[in-house]
């Protein structure tokens, strides 16, 4: 049976002088993170690496690519950073404590029912006639969001599922079976696939 291992991981630790910047790029330590996980997965026969566009993202990808030679990579509109926020009529979906919050969802993050997430699953939650192991280095709601698919929880469970950044979380599809988490926020020092 075929498999489709996913590999999650919030970008690196963001430059503290840019940290309210929708682009900031990454801190010193975020540099160090990043170079970890590269260290860490160089085991892992990954087929891509799907990044956010924005820089923060993008130069983990950069960094963690140099330990895996011939892994390509490209900017990806999935792995974008979303909020997942309800409409209207979805609104009685989430706990009443966070509609304040969820209203305050900056217009260029907000992602209304979850449409464009939604459809980030689809397009990775597939099998084929291979094992197939692919990594996203986007960011924290993104994988909150995933992990919530994937254990079949209520919409709003993604909140407080929170990455620390360049940590490893898996999920897996194999066909057949219903989705599986593998690992959640591994901050471990080696990681085999």
């Amino acid at each position: 049976m075929a498999r489709t291992r996913l590999y999650l991981v919030r970008h690196g630790e963001q430059d503290p002088a840019t940290d309210h910047a929708p682009d900031g790029g990454l801190s010193p330590l975020g540099r160090v993170q990043a170079d970890r996980l590269g260290r860490r997965l160089r085991a892992v026969p990954f087929a891509a690496i799907h990044h956010s566009p924005l820089a923060r993202a993008a130069q983990t990808a950069d960094i963690a690519a140099g330990h895996l030679p011939g892994v390509a990579r490209h900017a990806c509109d999935f792995a974008l950073d979303r909020t997942p926020v309800p409409t209207a009529e979805r609104r009685d979906r989430y706990p009443d404590r966070w509609h304040g919050w969820l209203d305050d969802v900056p217009d260029d993050e907000r992602d209304e029912d979850a449409t464009a997430l939604r459809a980030a699953v689809e397009h990775f939650g597939i099998t084929g006639d291979q094992d197939r192991h692919e990594l996203l280095i986007t960011h924290n709601f993104v994988i909150g969001w995933f992990v919530r698919h994937v254990l079949d929880a209520p919409d709003w469970r993604w909140i407080g599922l929170n990455q620390a950044n360049c940590a490893v979380t898996v999920v897996q599809w194999e066909a057949g079976r219903p989705p599986t988490l593998i690992t959640f926020n591994d901050r471990g020092e080696d990681f085999a696939g």
